[in-house]
């Protein structure tokens, strides 16, 4: 299979429709989707058995975390690529795993795209802060987190386990990593790939998930540096509170 499809739930019925019926929907169909679910008390599984998508495949058990369950997701992956798409958050279109496929075709190690904002009517509330460029490479991130962690699709060979020391921003660093072993990193365009559900879990963690990425970054770009860069980035954050 060229892609693996992966959504971690918990208790995640109120916002899960909108990922199911986005990968039902998907006109290009070579991936598996896997559903990794924390022992879920609500009606999660209901919703993923009722969803009706072919190649769903459902573990269900308690975990030690977001991260934890993610870990689970990469050894029993299948795909050569992996989109791991959290429950609220949903592809753009119909035809966005058929655009992400021909970006594939010559097997790049990454393939990425730009994100939009969605509230829970699914209304399409803006764009990310942070725009995922053009040339993309491990570096960049000393910028901050460019691309989000949904529009990011990696080759499974080269992702590592995601390091659950980290509660909120594991992700970062997982993407780091990949990028460093990564040697072709591919853009998708400009039209955005991801809806992303403005009310995730580091949404509402901000402050402690900001705390994690600035010790990633110190660690993969250097103490000083990420302190002058972050000075800057407070400077950027107050411009756009006063825009």
């Amino acid at each position: 299979m060229l892609f693996s499809i992966i959504t971690v739930t918990y208790n995640a019925a109120e916002v899960l429709s909108p990922t199911l019926d986005s990968v039902r929907e998907q006109s290009f169909r070579d991936f598996e989707y896997l559903v990794i679910d924390g022992a879920s008390t609500d009606d999660t599984l209901k919703l993923v058995k009722q969803a009706g998508i072919a190649t769903a495949k459902v573990w269900s058990e308690p975990d030690k975390g977001l991260y934890d369950a993610m870990n689970k997701a990469i050894d029993r992956a299948q795909g050569e690529y992996l989109i791991f798409l959290n429950a609220g958050d949903s592809f753009v279109d119909a035809e966005t795993l058929a655009r992400i496929a021909v970006k594939a075709q010559d097997h790049p190690d990454v393939v990425y795209g730009q994100t939009q904002l969605v509230d829970m009517n699914r209304n399409v509330v803006g764009k990310r802060h942070l725009t995922a460029p053009k040339r993309l490479d491990w570096e960049s991130f000393k910028n901050g987190m460019l691309v989000c962690h949904q529009a990011f699709i990696a080759k499974r060979t080269i992702c590592p386990s995601y390091d659950v020391q980290y509660r909120f921003s594991a992700d970062f660093d997982w993407c780091i990593k990949v990028l460093r072993n990564s040697d072709q990193c591919v853009y998708v365009g400009d039209q955005p790939i991801i809806s992303f559900l403005n009310d995730g879990l580091t949404s509402k963690y901000h402050k402690t998930s900001l705390i994690e990425r600035y010790r990633i970054m110190c660690h993969y770009y250097g103490t000083i540096p990420t302190t002058i860069r972050h000075l800057k980035f407070a400077c950027r954050h107050l411009l756009r509170k006063l825009s």
